[in-house]
Protein backbone atom coordinates (compact mmCIF):
# COMPACT_ATOMS: atom_id res chain seq x y z
CA UNK A 1 0.00 0.00 0.00
CA UNK A 2 1.48 3.23 -0.98
CA UNK A 3 2.04 5.82 1.48
CA UNK A 4 0.06 8.75 1.61
CA UNK A 5 0.97 12.11 -1.28
CA UNK A 6 3.38 14.57 -0.19
CA UNK A 7 1.95 18.35 -0.09
CA UNK A 8 2.23 19.58 -2.97
CA UNK A 9 5.35 22.51 -3.97
CA UNK A 10 4.27 26.09 -4.16
CA UNK A 11 6.41 28.18 -6.15
CA UNK A 12 6.57 30.06 -2.60
CA UNK A 13 7.88 27.03 -0.62
CA UNK A 14 10.52 26.57 -3.49
CA UNK A 15 11.52 29.58 -2.58
CA UNK A 16 11.49 29.22 1.61
CA UNK A 17 13.41 25.90 0.97
CA UNK A 18 16.22 27.73 -1.16
CA UNK A 19 15.64 26.18 -4.61
CA UNK A 20 17.24 27.49 -7.61
CA UNK A 21 16.25 30.11 -9.51
CA UNK A 22 16.25 31.37 -12.84
CA UNK A 23 15.12 34.43 -14.62
CA UNK A 24 11.62 33.16 -15.10
CA UNK A 25 11.44 32.43 -11.17
CA UNK A 26 11.81 29.35 -9.50
CA UNK A 27 13.06 25.88 -11.10
CA UNK A 28 11.64 23.00 -9.56
CA UNK A 29 13.14 19.99 -9.16
CA UNK A 30 12.95 17.31 -10.87
CA UNK A 31 10.20 15.11 -9.94
CA UNK A 32 12.42 11.59 -11.16
CA UNK A 33 16.23 11.96 -11.83
CA UNK A 34 15.32 10.76 -16.09
CA UNK A 35 14.27 11.60 -19.11
CA UNK A 36 11.12 10.87 -20.33
CA UNK A 37 10.05 7.42 -19.23
CA UNK A 38 7.44 4.93 -20.20
CA UNK A 39 4.24 5.17 -18.68
CA UNK A 40 3.78 8.31 -17.35
CA UNK A 41 1.68 11.56 -17.67
CA UNK A 42 1.21 14.66 -16.51
CA UNK A 43 -2.41 16.25 -15.79
CA UNK A 44 -2.89 20.33 -16.05
CA UNK A 45 -5.69 21.29 -14.10
CA UNK A 46 -6.78 24.71 -13.16
CA UNK A 47 -9.75 26.34 -13.13
CA UNK A 48 -11.73 27.67 -16.38
CA UNK A 49 -9.45 30.40 -17.97
CA UNK A 50 -6.26 29.17 -16.16
CA UNK A 51 -4.90 28.54 -19.40
CA UNK A 52 -4.56 24.42 -18.69
CA UNK A 53 -4.95 23.77 -22.35
CA UNK A 54 -2.78 26.06 -23.78
CA UNK A 55 -0.16 25.08 -21.46
CA UNK A 56 -0.46 21.27 -22.01
CA UNK A 57 -0.41 22.00 -25.69
CA UNK A 58 3.06 23.62 -25.20
CA UNK A 59 4.29 20.69 -23.36
CA UNK A 60 3.37 18.78 -26.35
CA UNK A 61 5.51 20.56 -28.63
CA UNK A 62 8.41 20.48 -26.08
CA UNK A 63 7.59 16.52 -26.27
CA UNK A 64 7.45 16.88 -30.44
CA UNK A 65 10.59 19.18 -30.37
CA UNK A 66 12.29 16.30 -28.28
CA UNK A 67 11.00 13.16 -30.86
CA UNK A 68 9.27 12.00 -27.96
CA UNK A 69 5.88 9.97 -28.80
CA UNK A 70 3.30 10.89 -26.59
CA UNK A 71 -1.14 11.54 -27.03
CA UNK A 72 -2.17 15.02 -25.80
CA UNK A 73 -6.07 14.72 -24.49
CA UNK A 74 -8.26 17.37 -23.44
CA UNK A 75 -10.63 15.66 -21.49
CA UNK A 76 -13.21 18.43 -22.04
CA UNK A 77 -13.68 17.16 -25.24
CA UNK A 78 -14.46 13.54 -24.31
CA UNK A 79 -17.59 14.32 -22.55
CA UNK A 80 -18.98 17.25 -24.51
CA UNK A 81 -21.93 16.87 -26.84
CA UNK A 82 -24.34 14.46 -24.53
CA UNK A 83 -27.07 16.78 -22.86
CA UNK A 84 -27.10 15.30 -19.18
CA UNK A 85 -28.80 18.37 -17.75
CA UNK A 86 -27.22 18.87 -14.70
CA UNK A 87 -26.00 15.60 -13.71
CA UNK A 88 -22.16 16.05 -13.59
CA UNK A 89 -21.55 12.63 -11.93
CA UNK A 90 -23.35 10.69 -15.36
CA UNK A 91 -21.18 13.12 -17.62
CA UNK A 92 -17.93 12.54 -15.72
CA UNK A 93 -19.10 9.03 -16.31
CA UNK A 94 -18.96 9.21 -20.27
CA UNK A 95 -16.10 10.59 -20.16
CA UNK A 96 -13.96 8.28 -18.13
CA UNK A 97 -15.19 5.73 -20.84
CA UNK A 98 -14.22 7.41 -23.71
CA UNK A 99 -10.73 7.76 -22.74
CA UNK A 100 -10.68 4.60 -21.56
CA UNK A 101 -11.38 3.98 -25.29
CA UNK A 102 -9.11 6.41 -26.73
CA UNK A 103 -6.37 5.71 -24.27
CA UNK A 104 -6.52 1.91 -25.11
CA UNK A 105 -5.77 2.99 -28.88
CA UNK A 106 -2.92 4.84 -28.32
CA UNK A 107 -1.06 2.12 -26.25
CA UNK A 108 -2.11 -0.33 -29.14
CA UNK A 109 -0.18 2.43 -31.05
CA UNK A 110 2.58 2.09 -29.08
CA UNK A 111 1.96 5.52 -27.04
CA UNK A 112 2.42 5.53 -23.60
CA UNK A 113 3.44 8.97 -22.28
CA UNK A 114 0.44 11.29 -21.76
CA UNK A 115 -0.19 14.52 -21.43
CA UNK A 116 -3.76 15.96 -19.92
CA UNK A 117 -5.79 19.02 -19.34
CA UNK A 118 -9.00 19.12 -17.10
CA UNK A 119 -10.16 21.03 -14.68
CA UNK A 120 -9.96 17.98 -11.56
CA UNK A 121 -12.73 19.13 -8.37
CA UNK A 122 -11.71 16.29 -6.11
CA UNK A 123 -9.45 13.04 -5.55
CA UNK A 124 -12.17 10.91 -6.38
CA UNK A 125 -12.31 12.83 -10.01
CA UNK A 126 -8.52 12.22 -10.17
CA UNK A 127 -8.75 8.67 -8.76
CA UNK A 128 -11.20 7.91 -11.17
CA UNK A 129 -9.20 9.81 -14.18
CA UNK A 130 -5.88 8.00 -13.27
CA UNK A 131 -7.65 4.38 -13.05
CA UNK A 132 -8.89 5.17 -16.94
CA UNK A 133 -5.28 6.12 -18.10
CA UNK A 134 -3.52 3.27 -16.19
CA UNK A 135 -0.52 4.93 -16.08
CA UNK A 136 0.91 7.36 -12.84
CA UNK A 137 0.36 10.74 -13.11
CA UNK A 138 1.56 13.44 -11.83
CA UNK A 139 -0.25 16.49 -11.09
CA UNK A 140 0.36 20.25 -11.80
CA UNK A 141 -2.07 22.82 -10.48
CA UNK A 142 -2.14 26.32 -12.24
CA UNK A 143 -3.06 29.98 -10.08
CA UNK A 144 -4.55 32.56 -11.77
CA UNK A 145 -6.44 35.47 -10.12
CA UNK A 146 -10.03 35.71 -11.02
CA UNK A 147 -9.22 39.38 -12.30
CA UNK A 148 -6.43 38.01 -14.71
CA UNK A 149 -8.65 35.62 -16.34
CA UNK A 150 -11.40 38.23 -16.67
CA UNK A 151 -8.89 40.51 -18.18
CA UNK A 152 -7.62 37.72 -20.35
CA UNK A 153 -10.97 36.89 -21.93
CA UNK A 154 -12.46 40.22 -22.16
CA UNK A 155 -11.62 40.55 -25.60
CA UNK A 156 -14.46 37.38 -26.78
CA UNK A 157 -17.46 37.93 -24.18
CA UNK A 158 -19.95 36.00 -25.09
CA UNK A 159 -22.69 34.33 -22.85
CA UNK A 160 -21.45 30.98 -22.50
CA UNK A 161 -17.69 32.42 -21.30
CA UNK A 162 -19.62 34.49 -18.77
CA UNK A 163 -21.38 31.47 -17.37
CA UNK A 164 -17.81 30.45 -17.32
CA UNK A 165 -16.68 33.11 -16.09
CA UNK A 166 -19.00 32.88 -13.23
CA UNK A 167 -18.02 29.31 -12.76
CA UNK A 168 -14.45 29.84 -12.07
CA UNK A 169 -15.62 32.34 -9.56
CA UNK A 170 -17.80 30.08 -7.58
CA UNK A 171 -14.75 27.50 -7.85
CA UNK A 172 -12.03 29.99 -6.78
CA UNK A 173 -14.14 30.90 -3.50
CA UNK A 174 -15.13 27.12 -2.98
CA UNK A 175 -11.26 26.25 -3.05
CA UNK A 176 -12.63 23.88 -5.49
CA UNK A 177 -9.43 21.43 -6.71
CA UNK A 178 -7.09 23.03 -4.35
CA UNK A 179 -5.17 19.71 -3.11
CA UNK A 180 -5.50 17.66 -5.61
CA UNK A 181 -2.29 18.38 -6.97
CA UNK A 182 1.17 17.94 -6.37
CA UNK A 183 2.61 21.16 -7.47
CA UNK A 184 0.99 25.01 -7.69
CA UNK A 185 2.41 26.98 -10.66
CA UNK A 186 1.06 30.64 -11.06
CA UNK A 187 0.59 30.91 -14.74
CA UNK A 188 1.95 34.56 -15.10
CA UNK A 189 4.61 33.91 -17.53
CA UNK A 190 5.17 33.23 -21.19
CA UNK A 191 3.53 29.61 -21.44
CA UNK A 192 6.92 28.46 -22.98
CA UNK A 193 8.35 29.47 -19.72
CA UNK A 194 5.75 27.78 -17.39
CA UNK A 195 5.56 25.17 -19.77
CA UNK A 196 9.20 24.58 -20.00
CA UNK A 197 9.64 24.60 -15.66
CA UNK A 198 6.88 22.06 -15.66
CA UNK A 199 9.18 19.63 -18.18
CA UNK A 200 12.15 20.60 -15.26
CA UNK A 201 10.18 19.29 -12.75
CA UNK A 202 8.44 16.29 -14.86
CA UNK A 203 12.87 15.41 -15.33
CA UNK A 204 11.64 15.61 -19.15
CA UNK A 205 13.87 18.17 -19.85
Amino acid sequence: MPGPRPGPVTVRDATERGMEGSGYGVVLPYACPMRVCSDEGVLITGVYGSGKSTVAAEIAYLLEQRRQPYALLDLDFLGWGVDYSDDGAAGFGLMLRNLTTVVSNYREAGISVFVLAYFVSSHDELRGIGEAVGVPLRVVRLSVPLPDIQQRLAADVTTERQEELGEAAQQIAAGEGVGVEDVVLANDRPVGAVAEQIMTWLGWA
